[in-house]
């Protein structure tokens, strides 16, 4: 009776651990029954152990089944472990399938490695996509730059302010590693204010705005970018300030006062001279006076020595009271100045 009961509950026991994997089995179909079915259905086959393995590795199997669906649906072969190991990199595999498939139907090559390259990388590729398809029409200057007009100065000085219009579409095989919009709008100013500085006046660029268009886009601005440069459009062009003469006015104004300085310098040194020549007059006027002290002592010395004699000082003296008299008859008097 013993062996009996032992018996009876170790099969009890072995029943419920069968029941309860059972149990196990059939909630883990019936979470991935609809997922199995549909993919089966769909054509696009994933295995019951691969559907659980996504669940552990923590990847939504949802996604992976609809897009799964939609590849090939749309004819594009990509296994679901392609597509769960760009979901555990950080990728968007929904929107990846999507661009795929729109570059499919617009006969653009793109392939699975690239398009999640390119996703990987930062870029929307869905929106690369639908650019390469559908151009974009890029504004030049860029709102975002704070500039309300691209500012030029042809050769006869006068300013033009243009407005232009780029029309992009991308470049698939150059997106990743290729340079963005906002290189593309620096590009474009920096060739339309060089069309402009290359222009002999500014009626030449008034009547002839497509000689910018032409000379931008034969310099291959697109070149190292991820879109493809198709037309450059002037949206507006308007004239500016006469920079040339402004420039003149400015450059005559410093001309003017550099030759004010000049000037001023000049009589400076002149009054400076001046100076100097009154002061040797003055210099000289005191040695004429020391040289006419001396006479009085050098006629004493005549005296005493016998070289001069009464007669002749006489003489000198009627000599210089002669000289006296026609200096003062030959200055003008009073009545004669009035």
């Amino acid at each position: 009776m013993n062996t009996l009961a032992i018996n009876f509950d170790g099969w009890t026991i072995f029943w419920i651990v069968l029941l309860g994997i059972l149990l196990v089995l059939l909630l883990v179909m019936f979470n991935f029954i609809g997922l199995y079915v549909r993919a089966m259905v769909s054509g696009a086959h994933v295995t019951f152990a691969d559907l659980v393995g996504m669940r552990i590795r923590n990847v939504n199997p949802l996604i992976i089944v609809n897009s799964r669906i939609q590849a090939m649906r749309a004819g594009l072969q990509v296994s679901s472990r392609e597509m769960e190991s760009h979901v555990l990199a950080g990728g968007n595999v929904n929107r990846v399938i999507n661009a795929m498939i729109a570059a499919t139907k617009a006969n653009i090559d793109l392939n699975w490695n690239v398009a999640t390259a390119i996703d990987l990388a930062g870029r929307d590729i869905l929106e690369a996509v639908q650019t390469s398809v559908n151009p974009k029409v890029i504004d030049v200057p860029s709102a975002t730059l704070g500039q309300t007009t691209i500012d030029g100065v042809a050769q006869d000085g006068i300013q033009l302010r243009v407005k232009a219009r780029v029309t992009v579409r991308t470049n698939i095989k150059s997106l990743v590693g290729g340079a963005t919009e906002e290189t593309v709008v620096a590009r474009v100013g920096e060739g339309i204010v060089n069309a402009i500085g290359s222009a002999k006046g500014y009626a030449d660029v008034l009547e002839h705005p497509d000689h910018i268009s032409k000379a931008v886009l034969n310099k291959g601005l697109d070149a190292n970018t991820a879109f493809e440069i198709l037309s450059i459009d002037i949206a507006e062009i308007t004239v500016g300030e006469n920079i040339g003469a402004k420039l003149m006015a400015d450059r005559a104004e410093s001309d003017k006062r550099r030759f004010q300085a000049e000037a001023e310098q000049r009589r400076a040194m002149a009054v400076a001279h001046e100076q100097e020549n009154v002061a040797k007059q003055a210099e000289n006027r005191a040695l004429v006076v020391l040289a006419e002290a001396d006479i009085p002592r050098a006629m004493a010395d005549a005296f005493r020595s016998g070289n001069l004699g009464v007669f002749d000082y006489y003489k000198l003296k009627n000599l210089q009271a002669d000289t006296a008299m026609r200096d003062s008859i030959g200055k003008p008097t009073e009545g004669m100045k009035a």
